[in-house]
């Protein structure tokens, strides 16, 4: 999860107290996988769906299909490129 306050709420560690089967993992600030997998999304939805025309609902799920194992077999890693400092404003 990410540090967000919903999830460092009294009620949520409460929660969380009384369901020990659950264990909360928070990333990093400026880590988040969310970040990561927004990227994902973003270029799943540029490649795929936004200009998409589907048959059915198994011909989009063999295009999602097809468009993830493609993303697979030829993986690259994003780059992270936050420096740890705020960015500058506009002049």
């Amino acid at each position: 999860m990410d540090n967000g306050s919903s999830h460092t709420a009294k009620h949520t560690k409460a929660w969380f107290k009384e369901h020990q089967r659950w264990t909360a993992h928070f990333t990093p600030p400026h880590a988040s996988w969310l970040n990561q997998i927004e990227l994902v999304f973003s270029a799943l939805t540029r490649a795929v769906l936004r200009h998409g025309d589907f048959a059915s609902r198994d011909d989009l799920i063999d295009k999602l299909d097809s468009y993830i194992i493609n993303r697979n077999e030829n993986a690259k890693p994003f780059r992270w490129t936050y420096k740890g400092t705020p960015l500058k404003e506009a002049a």
